[in-house]
């Protein structure tokens, strides 16, 4: 781990019971008969690449996928619902994986990435209420660490800006699972030849940037924990952004 992750990390989780601790891999999550493809498809690669370059990290540059039934869910503590339909109903199997994720402290980050219709993301939270009906979503924003688990951040965004603010399901005080609703992995997605895949509306590069920074603090808090609860850390994140180093 390099020296800024090592620094920032060095108040993390208590207790893992996950393989693999230490190296962010945004795994695609597959439920139903969903694939994974499309001008996104290269998106979790990206955000590897941006975690290594900016916090020095360690992270999977081919991030892999993952059933929601399989056991190779519960290998490592992350993994990114995307879509831009509703999902068919989880199984009885991916019911089960899924409690079991969470119940490990694992980290689901839902996308919607189709915005302006949100059919995915409102069919995705009515199946999460299915695998945990005792968590309801609530909004976070700047208040909460995902927002200063490394940049220090004032609002939510990706490749739209639907809101300025995520929700979230909260257990025992831990962001467990993330709803986006701005297609953050449309903000991140590059071609073969690196020319980003798609528009970022209305902010253009510098909403892309700030969409980045998201996805820095999301893999940090992944991590990491809630580190930053600890104020040890506060004189690190001041001399940050004092200087308006990345």
């Amino acid at each position: 781990m390099g020296l800024a992750a090592s620094t920032l990390c060095a108040v993390g989780r208590t207790s893992w019971a996950f393989g693999e601790e230490g190296s962010f891999n945004p795994r695609m999550l597959i439920t139903g008969t969903a694939k994974w493809k499309g001008k996104r498809k290269g998106a979790p690669g990206r955000w590897a690449q941006e975690v290594v370059r900016r916090t020095s990290a360690p992270a999977r540059l081919s991030p892999t996928l993952v059933r929601a039934d399989g056991p190779a869910l519960l290998a490592e503590p992350f993994a990114v619902w995307a879509g831009t339909k509703a999902p068919a109903a989880l199984t009885r199997s991916e019911l089960a994986g899924l409690r079991r994720f969470i119940a490990l402290g694992g980290v689901l980050l839902v996308d919607e990435l189709d915005p302006h219709k949100a059919k995915f993301l409102a069919g995705a939270v009515r199946q999460l209420a299915r695998v945990l009906p005792e968590g309801s979503p609530i909004p976070i924003g700047e208040e909460n660490v995902l927002f200063r688990s490394f940049y220090l951040l004032t609002e939510a965004t990706g490749r739209v800006q639907k809101s300025k603010k995520l929700r979230a399901i909260v257990r025992g005080g831990a962001v467990q699972v993330i709803l986006s609703p701005n297609d953050l992995l449309g903000a991140l997605a590059r071609s073969a030849g690196a020319v980003h895949s798609f528009d970022v509306v209305p902010g253009g590069e510098p909403q892309r940037e700030r969409a980045i920074r998201l996805a820095v603090n999301i893999a940090m808090y992944v991590l990491c924990s809630n580190y930053k609860d600890d104020q040890v850390h506060a004189p690190f994140l001041m001399r940050r952004r004092a200087t308006g180093k990345p």
